[in-house]
């Protein structure tokens, strides 16, 4: 089994764009009906051996109690009731309208009483068409969905041992639903300072100092294709300047900010695709954490594998 397959996007766009719109119609149920956590933690979905999940979410005002599972196995959604109903229907054969009937009403069926607060896209071209207009996407290749979710699973694996090499503050690892990306933060204890005008939704995520790592599966702003990154927020002077590991990994501009980025392509068949995976994170880490002037006991034993991106981090 190819664990690291290709995957450009151009060979699954039209599958990944109804593919998105399906997690976020999901995404926006798990958002109203969840408990709110700091940086929204509560928000992403998480992983399963077969797919993605919302975990279990609620209380609702009735006591319900529910999770909404994609497997990607079996290419269905499943709704599950804490009271031991489910149903679910395939994931095959619909539109992003569709998908929106079939959810809704499955939903409505088991009893439970939540729906999307704005069922619209977020941040996508389509914003300001509803969910349940949305014809045009209906796009749905089970083999792209597999390699996508093999990608994800590896992907998810590998920020989990990332995760493990630093003792302070730190999220999960989860998937965006409205950015269809997976990453894992590390937070300083340092709270940030923000204008009146940042939105509540920034001001929260971005509440304390951040060096972020993940992947992503290529959009036509960030960065076409699929691509590892980190970024550090704010941004220390001169970050853009600090060395990288691999040498294929570059720093690039995004939105006033420099990402740094590793593409896919440019790994998945080295012959230690993990290893070189986090060297990158590793270097991007120190970048970020030396210029920001992070405390260095943070980094468990290990924390950093490659010795010479280890000594790199030493306190400003």
């Amino acid at each position: 089994m190819d664990l690291f397959p290709a995957l450009p996007r151009e060979s699954w766009a039209a599958t990944k764009e109804t593919l998105h719109r399906f997690l976020q119609i999901v995404g926006k149920v798990r958002l109203a009906a969840s408990v709110r956590r700091n940086h929204w933690w509560n928000v992403p979905f998480h992983l399963t051996g077969s797919g993605i999940t919302t975990r279990p979410t609620g209380p609702l005002a009735d006591g319900t109690v529910f999770s909404v599972d994609f497997d990607f196995a079996a290419h269905r959604l499943r709704v599950l009731n804490l009271d031991g109903r489910q149903a679910s229907f395939p994931l095959m054969g619909l539109s992003v309208a569709g998908f929106y009937r079939a959810f809704t009403g499955t939903l409505s069926h088991l009893g439970i009483g939540i729906l999307p607060e704005h069922p619209y896209p977020f941040d996508l071209p389509d914003a300001a068409r509803p969910f349940a207009e949305d014809n045009e996407h209906a796009a749905y290749d089970p083999a792209a969905v597999t390699r996508y979710w093999t990608i994800l699973t590896q992907v998810m694996l590998i920020l989990e041992k990332y995760a493990a090499g630093y003792s302070g503050k730190t999220s999960p690892v989860h998937h965006f639903w409205h950015t269809f990306d997976i990453a894992v933060t590390r937070f300083s204890d340092r709270n940030v300072t923000q204008g009146p005008s940042v939105d509540p939704v920034t001001r929260e995520a971005y509440s304390r100092e951040v060096i972020s790592s993940g992947f992503w599966f290529g959009d036509d702003r960030s960065y076409p294709e699929p691509a590892f990154y980190s970024y550090t927020a704010p941004e220390p002077d001169g970050l853009a300047r600090q060395p990288l590991e691999p040498a294929t990994a570059q720093w690039t501009q995004n939105n006033g900010s420099h990402l740094a980025l590793l593409p896919y392509d440019d790994v998945r068949t080295a012959p230690d695709t993990r290893a070189e995976i986090l060297r990158f994170y590793d270097s991007a880490f120190v970048a970020g954490a030396h210029l920001a002037g992070w405390p260095t006991d943070r980094l468990c034993p290990g924390g950093v594998t490659d010795p010479q991106v280890r000594n790199a981090f030493k306190a400003p």
